[in-house]
């Protein structure tokens, strides 16, 4: 297969790692001295799934997608960050042969809110979306080290019940190393990570403290639970579900099952305003505010948890 990452962060390289791993052939398009890191010395993969180095000739890096060779892709994936996905979507619908195209659009992102932002430049049946609940990160512009796996990946859409198309790309993601499924209710995948992240990755930034040592305290596990009700009372109200029928029994699974595997992990959004960089707040506990004020239900936790990262995040470009 022939296929276009947008997006050269971490996610974008672990992907891509798999996709190349498999005999994929692999276009990135990314930021300038990631592009230049990777022309020259490859992509390098370590972590929970192995060793893995592609060769620089092996797979092509650009800086923009205007520089791609007019090609067809069998797919693209998108891997921003969530608040980059706009820009993405008007850079994309610009390049005529990736505009007029066929291509499957496989979102690969945080948050809630992308798949309706690439919905007013695409097809609806073009765009899909793939939840990843994988641990990345980055010690170097050209590789990319899997720290934490907690499921598969999962491949899916909000808007087509028709996913069938999608099991070649998981296929070749699972025999890269990650492995992937294609299921055909992925905005329930997508609701139970938006409670996962929304519970953990705003308090764990402002507290600057690994997610199992908020488990710890009555505070801030009674301050998660509220946050998780504020959750499924959104979902509810604008017409989704997710895979528990109460947040009660979320907060059950999420106590027992989802928190101590991942005790000691740090949010990239901890990690991006230590950094000075802008998080991805508005996509996750804001979405919740902001589906909140749609549908009229109160949502004054997940309120709280935004702004506050909305302050650090200023604070830090001072």
């Amino acid at each position: 297969m022939n296929i276009l990452l947008y997006g050269a962060g971490a996610v974008g390289l672990g992907l891509a790692s798999c996709l190349l791993k498999n005999g994929e052939r692999v276009d990135l398009v990314g930021r300038g001295d990631t592009v230049t890191a990777l022309q020259q010395n490859g992509l390098q993969r370590t972590g929970l799934f192995g060793d893995f180095t592609a060769a620089p000739d092996v797979f092509g890096a650009f800086t923009a997608l205007s520089e791609l060779p007019k090609t067809n892709y069998d797919f693209l994936l998108v891997c921003t960050k969530s608040f980059d996905t706009r820009t993405a979507a008007e850079q994309i619908a610009a390049i005529p042969f990736l505009k007029n195209s066929s291509t499957p659009i496989v979102l690969c992102q945080n948050g809630w809110g992308n798949a309706e932002i690439f919905a007013e430049h695409f097809p609806k049946e073009r765009i899909k979306n793939g939840r990843v609940i994988t641990g990345f990160r980055r010690p170097e512009k050209h590789e990319v080290d899997i720290t934490v796996h907690a499921d598969a990946i999962h491949l899916g859409s909000l808007f087509d019940g028709d996913v069938s198309g999608l099991e070649r790309l998981s296929a070749a993601i699972t025999s890269g190393g990650i492995p992937c499924e294609v299921t055909p209710t992925i905005s329930k995948d997508l609701w139970a990570k938006m409670l996962y992240n929304c519970m953990l990755n705003g308090l764990s930034t402002i507290h600057d403290v690994p997610y199992g040592v908020l488990g710890e305290s009555p505070h801030t596990r009674e301050l998660m639970e509220n946050i998780a009700h504020e959750v499924y009372a959104v979902m509810k109200a604008a017409g989704y579900d997710t895979h528990w029928k109460s947040a009660e029994d979320y907060i059950d699974t999420f106590y027992k099952h989802q928190l101590p595997p991942t005790y000691s992990h740090e949010p990239s959004m901890l990690q991006d305003v230590r950094a000075g960089k802008r998080t991805e707040i508005d996509a996750l506990n804001g979405a919740v505010v902001q589906l909140g004020q749609q549908h009229g239900i109160a949502t004054p936790h997940n309120l709280t948890v935004t702004r506050m990262i909305q302050f650090m995040e200023k604070q830090a470009d001072k």
